[in-house]
């Protein structure tokens, strides 16, 4: 007999106003699984999620529980008591555990001390402060400190302590990651990893969603649907659906409504980033970097008048400081027309300050900054407080004209918000009527129509959902500007931008070529090298006191067996990667899961394992070639 899932939602159903938010809804959760919970803003995803918190009751349906389950919830902006210290608010998740022992300790006539014991080691009560203690240190937090002066992502951390320490068996986080950097997602995907509860949380962070869960469950327009495994085995068996989809719906487009149609259409948009818009980026990262060399070797005779044209900012020797705080030390670089970079550190490192320098809103204490003329900067930050919620949506990309120049390019208005997914029946309904995520492609609509050629987005992935990310990268590739992208979100900085500028501490900014994943794994490569090359240079153990003898040279020139290695080493590189390319081929393949689970689950460990080979074929070829 199978057991019982710890938590049961049957026949749930959810209505605001006239649209239903979940239809006929059902969903099982089972000890050990982490559920990626998915959908776009305002199909009703927090709300399932506060129904499975028991914070919030469905229309119609039951929710039923396992006896004795407990359930712990973090909202996306969670509450904590003002005036109070990190150690007093993580201890609110053990409240029940230390009023029992409380009670216990300073007992009155007529209290059942045993059954007030029994309840104690229940909740493992008599502990509860080490369990604190312990749940702090990870959240990598002073105990004493007050949660008032925390930052938005330390708040983040303390939340989640407050309800890790409770040690309950479901845990539900709503967006989990906004407010946290890099650093900390890390921290918070390991963390979870190795969490042994049951898990459901919402969040559009697709690298995330890969690392941390089990299963997907998409809602869309009230019914769930699941989907074993991580985001990517999601987005491999959607696309099957989405390929058989079409050929159902080729047949019936002209019996469906035009609401319908654009629907329909919507959904299927997800299916345009694929591998040619990788390729894309990879073929836009390559010509940057040629770009780069001609203009860097051409530097001296590039005139002012010409500069508008081919050189966005050039930065040489730039330092900032505040006080003590140093912020950029010692930077130069060239920005290019067309350059899409983005900028990487934790909060506080600085993006913002070293932004500013590049674009002429600060001047630096020290060094030169030399920029293009004619730079029209677009900032999305600052679209969210022009949205006039009674003006039409036309109206609101478009003012007083039906058509809209984009490029070189003119496009009637209704057209142009076809693109970014609304109806033609939409372009005349006011701003007001739009939910949360649709204003959000409202303001991209309205940011792409601005004649800029500089565009500025700092975070803008923390109220888009996946499908508007998705187009919004797709977007982002074919802007002929110069964009500057802040964001912790590593699968949306990986397929957007050329290059990085990392914060690597003290001031100190590093620029790499690629995304988030290409930095790590340069850095990676770059500090094995470095100690590579001190194990070969580093002077042999000193022997037992005997007579003096001067020290041998380290050898610096290979080996006979060395330099056989590293003539090999190319091919068995280049065996791994066409090794990799036809295991990537079989899972992104219609039939791959279909085959059995343990099939499924050797080639994608397989897949996995062949970067870590990989890294350390590099490595090790770098090491060899260093020597010469």
């Amino acid at each position: 007999m199978a057991p019982m899932a710890l938590l049961t939602l049957t026949n749930a159903h959810l209505a605001f106003g006239h649209v239903p938010l979940l239809d006929g809804t059902d969903l099982s959760l089972d000890t050990g699984e982490r559920v990626g919970l998915i959908g776009r803003n305002g199909a009703g995803k927090s709300s399932l999620l506060k129904i499975l918190a028991g914070l919030e009751r469905p229309d119609d349906g039951t929710l039923q529980l396992q006896s004795g389950v407990r359930r712990e919830y973090v909202p996306q902006e969670p509450h904590l008591a003002p005036g109070s210290t990190v150690f007093e608010v993580v201890s609110e998740g053990v409240a029940e555990a230390k009023a029992v022992r409380e009670r216990y300790e300073a007992h009155a006539p007529g209290d059942d001390l045993d059954a007030l014991q029994t309840r104690i080691e229940a909740l493992d009560g008599w502990t509860w402060e080490q369990r604190v203690d312990e749940t702090i240190h990870r959240l990598q937090i002073e105990p004493d400190a007050r949660v008032d002066a925390l930052s938005g992502g330390q708040r983040k951390r303390v939340a989640l302590g407050r309800a890790l320490v409770a040690a309950p068996d479901v845990l539900l986080l709503d967006e989990p990651t906004n407010h946290l950097d890099l650093e900390a997602i890390d921290w918070l995907g390991g963390l979870l990893t190795g969490w042994r509860g049951a898990l459901v949380l919402i969040t559009h962070d697709r690298a995330f969603l890969d690392t941390v869960t089990t299963r997907i469950i998409e809602l869309d327009r009230g019914q769930l649907r699941s989907y074993p495994g991580n985001f990517a085995a999601f987005e491999a068996a959607k696309q099957r659906e989405l390929e058989a989809e079409a050929l159902a719906n080729a047949r019936a487009d002209k019996l469906l409504a035009q609401e319908e149609i654009w629907i329909r259409k919507g959904v299927e948009a997800r299916r345009t980033r694929s591998v040619a818009r990788i390729a894309r980026l990879e073929k836009l990262r390559a010509t940057r970097a040629g770009r780069r060399d001609v203009i860097g070797g051409v530097r001296l005779d590039v005139d002012t008048g010409s500069r508008s044209g081919k050189i966005v900012a050039e930065l040489e020797d730039v330092s900032k400081s505040f006080g003590a705080k140093v912020i950029v030390k010692d930077f130069s670089s060239t920005v290019l027309r067309g350059d899409k970079i983005g900028l990487i550190g934790p909060n506080g490192a600085g993006k913002t300050t070293l932004l500013k320098l590049i674009l002429g809103e600060l001047q630096p204490d020290a060094g030169t900054v030399k920029r293009g003329t004619n730079l029209d900067v677009a900032y999305f930050d600052q679209m969210r407080e022009v949205l006039d919620p009674e003006a039409t949506l036309a109206d609101t990309i478009s003012p007083g004209s039906e058509w809209i120049e984009i490029g070189k390019q003119r496009k009637h208005v209704m057209s142009y918000l076809g693109d970014f997914l609304f109806a033609p029946a939409r372009a005349n309904s006011p701003v007001k009527s739009l939910s949360g995520g649709e204003r959000n492609r409202l303001l991209l609509a309205r940011l792409f129509a601005r004649p800029a050629n500089v565009m500025v987005l700092d975070e803008p992935t923390n109220d888009l959902d996946i499908e508007t990310l998705e187009m919004l990268e797709e977007l982002l590739q074919d802007y002929e500007g110069t964009v500057f992208l802040v964001s912790h979100d590593r699968r949306f900085v990986d397929n957007v931008v050329t290059s990085t500028l990392v914060a690597e501490g003290e001031g100190r900014w590093q620029e790499y070529e690629g995304g988030i994943t290409d930095w790590q794994q340069q850095a990676a490569r770059s500090v094995a090298a470095r100690q590579a090359a001190a194990r070969e240079v580093a002077p042999p153990p000193a022997p037992a006191p005997a007579a003096a003898t001067p020290a041998a040279p380290a050898r610096k020139k290979l080996s006979y067996k060395e330099q056989r290695e590293l003539e090999e080493l190319p091919a068995r590189i280049e065996a791994l990667e066409t090794e990799q390319a036809r295991l990537a081929s079989d899972i992104g393949g219609s039939a791959f899961y279909s085959e059995s689970p343990g099939r499924i689950a050797e080639v994608t460990a397989r897949h996995a394992a062949i970067d870590d080979e990989l890294l350390a074929l590099m490595e090790r070829w770098e090491a060899l070639s260093s020597r010469t």
